[in-house]
């Protein structure tokens, strides 16, 4: 295996990715010096890791090893997302500046504790902060996350919700301003929770059963409550979040 004909490929698919090489240092649970020895011939990613490094990349572990064509795919991951009640009403009280100046605020909190705990921010929607975790404990670490985003912040009209299953991660948009972004029902679930987290939780963090199942530290969560997801037509059960 050529080492320096791997690291190109790395490189390539990672830049056509838009990802940085902290980002798919946080996804996998290892250092971006690593990354960045790969990219440069120096060294090969562990077999434990080529798997989950090529399904971060949407190609095949042949493709990686120069024996076949990209492919696109999904990999395992628990997805943080976030909003902020009352964001129009103030939106219609100050003037945009400061509107943005507070909505910074927030979101430098929010992206701090996703990064805290390897997490890969992706966007910033109007209010909203969407963000993936993925590799070893995925869940458990998103669910840290969500719970520290609230400490951190202590913001009443911030809300939180994970959700963890299958999503594809890739350049959304046209060639010249795409950038990297999350797709699938796992993804829309886990906004759906966070709409209905709002109204029914007093932490105004949702974790859902999916995440749940797979916490080796559990958290203090509440009895789960049946979220129907009429958009959808099924239904979840979602765990308040205590602590």
């Amino acid at each position: 295996m050529n080492l320096n004909d791997l690291g190109q490929r790395i490189r390539v698919q990672r830049e056509k990715c838009r990802l940085k090489q902290g980002d798919i240092a946080r996804a996998l649970g290892i250092t971006a010096q690593a990354v960045s020895k790969w990219e440069r011939g120096e060294n090969a990613p562990d077999i434990a890791v080529l798997v989950d490094l090529a399904k971060l990349l949407n190609v095949t572990t042949d493709w990686l090893l120069g024996r076949g064509e990209a492919l696109d795919s999904t990999f395992s991951a628990s997805v943080l997302c976030t909003d902020l009640s009352g964001f129009a009403a103030r939106a219609a009280e100050i003037p945009p500046r400061d509107l943005a100046c507070w909505a910074n605020g927030i979101f430098a909190q929010v992206t701090d504790a996703a990064l805290h705990y390897d997490g890969v921010p992706v966007k910033y929607i109007g209010d909203g902060f969407l963000s993936f975790f993925s590799g070893p404990k995925h869940a458990d670490r998103a669910a840290k996350a969500a719970i520290h985003v609230k400490a951190l912040t202590a913001n009443p009209a911030l809300g939180v919700a994970v959700h963890s299953g299958e999503v594809y991660l890739g350049p959304v948009g046209h060639p010249e301003y795409a950038r990297p972004d999350i797709l699938g029902e796992t993804v829309n679930i886990a906004f759906l929770v966070l709409h209905w987290v709002a109204g029914h939780t007093k932490s105004r963090v949702g974790i859902t059963e999916s995440t749940a199942a797979l916490l080796q530290e559990r958290p203090k969560l509440a009895k789960p409550k049946k979220v129907d997801l009429k958009p959808m037509r099924a239904s979840i059960q979602v765990y308040e979040a205590l602590s």
